[in-house]
């Protein structure tokens, strides 16, 4: 049976077009509970087979079935957007979801950094990953399972190192160093005799050009570099890395502006439901009471949260913004930011007390948890800690050496986060799994000493 509030969808969709909502069609399906916590485990409602998946979904089912966990909706971004919706869900939760997903919809076609990574990752990632799913399923076949599963878990150890910042499909680097002009101006003779000259074949003794270092500067993106630069990476091989580097193209935005898009969803929900005088009113409140629940900090009122609802937070930086500049400063901030401007240029101190934020530190030796003075600048970046590159330490391959040696570097000053050292030792091991080369990491330790690791035994 069709739920009520996906009667109401048309109605909200044309409200939320006459208050300026801008987005692509948005295809809303109900699917039952073990479903939806596949989708929210694979990000995707088909994808390529990985244990880690799995993991993600045994977590889901025991947050779901201790009631810890409700998820209402799952919306993958795109041209059409996609939106699941939990098919246990009352009308008015559904009605409330309607309306967050528009607002998600709205989001993903505007902002700059969703629109770059579409542009080139494509707006069908739904079919995309279902294709790539059958090329892991077609090289199982071929190549044998376990050589593939070997190959998918080097690839997905490496899944957050990407740079965005990058083209989705880059070409390798240029085999020589581009040729300097001379430093001073020549006169015309000098310049055609040394055209003619550069022109001539080398002779021999005569200098060939030099050929340009791999990698030319340090490279951060890790599964393109693999992808292109080991020795011994077959052509299928080659393709499983850069199709799960895609998917995770795709997904970075999605991490990068989580508090801006779901504070965004949130407030358009609220306004949404608020407006809609075609909803019956017992369906409002009830939609509304699901709202306060959606957006209230963890913990409530009488108890200590250490981590921050992005949903609350979102949502009361959306509605100052809108109320101090218009909708209009509003929705030029929503195209252009991430979660890094938005918190630093517009979280402040009033706000920040408001909701009482505050940073903390762990005592390790005594088991404790002090709350530090109060420092906006230091909220600001606590909050944002865990979003530096990708939630993921910024590893670099840093040069080539001898035999083919990749040797790699990681910059523990970008975010203050250090490496654990059994944890790296074994995503070294993945990486020479395919590198099929000596791999070593230069890092520091916990006392800022430089340390180098290599690989865990097999």
């Amino acid at each position: 049976m069709r739920s009520n509030a996906l009667v109401y969808q048309q109605e909200i969709e044309a409200l939320g077009r006459s208050l300026g909502l801008d987005y692509f069609p948005v295809q809303f399906e109900q699917v039952p509970a073990e479903f939806m916590l596949e989708i929210a485990s694979y990000g995707l409602p088909v994808r390529m087979p990985h244990w880690s998946f799995g993991v993600r979904y045994i977590h889901q089912l025991i947050q779901h079935r201790m009631g810890h966990s409700h998820i209402f909706e799952v919306v993958v971004p795109g041209d059409p957007g996609h939106a699941y919706l939990m098919d246990s869900n009352r009308d008015t939760e559904n009605a409330l979801v309607t309306a967050h997903v528009l607002g998600h919809a709205d989001f993903s076609k505007n902002n700059l950094l969703f629109r770059r990574v579409q542009d080139q990752a494509g707006y069908h990632i739904v079919e995309q990953a279902a294709r790539h799913a059958q090329q892991i399923t077609d090289a199982m076949e071929r190549h044998g399972q376990q050589r593939v599963e070997r190959l998918l878990d080097a690839a997905f150890a490496l899944e957050q190192h990407v740079d965005i910042h990058q083209d989705l499909h880059r070409t390798r680097y240029p085999g020589v160093r581009p040729v300097e002009a001379p430093p001073n101006a020549e006169d015309p003779f000098t310049a055609r005799y040394r055209s003619l000259a550069d022109d001539a074949p080398t002779e021999a003794g005569g200098s060939a050009p030099a050929r340009a270092p791999v990698p030319p500067h340090p490279e951060q993106d890790l599964l393109w570099f693999i992808a292109h630069y080991a020795p011994e990476l077959e052509g299928w091989e080659r393709d499983i890395f850069l199709a799960v580097r895609e998917e995770s193209f795709y997904f970075q935005p999605i991490f990068a502006c989580q508090i801006m898009n779901e504070g965004w969803a949130s407030y358009w929900h609220a306004r949404l439901l608020r407006e809609a005088d075609f909803l019956p009113q017992e369906m409002y409140v009830d939609a509304i009471k699901t709202h306060s629940d959606v957006v209230r900090p963890y913990g409530g009122e009488e108890q200590i949260a250490l981590q921050v609802n992005p949903y609350h937070l979102g949502f009361r930086l959306w509605e100052k913004i809108i109320e101090a500049q218009g909708m209009a400063a509003a929705r030029q901030i929503m195209s252009l930011e991430d979660d890094f401007s938005f918190i630093r240029n517009h979280l402040d101190d009033a706000l920040a007390r408001e909701l009482n934020l505050f940073q903390f530190r762990t005592r390790r030796r005594q088991r404790e948890v002090a709350v530090g003075d109060y420092d906006l600048d230091a909220i600001k970046e606590a909050l944002l800690a865990p979003k530096y590159h990708f939630g993921a330490p910024r590893i670099s391959v840093t040069e080539l050496g001898s035999g083919g040696e990749l040797r790699l570097h990681h910059d523990h000053r970008v975010d203050g986060r250090g490496l654990d050292p059994e944890s790296a030792r074994k995503v070294l091991g993945y990486i020479h799994s395919v590198w099929r080369r000596p791999v070593r990491l230069q890092t520091v330790n916990s006392h800022g000493k430089p340390v180098e690791l290599t690989p865990a035994e097999a």
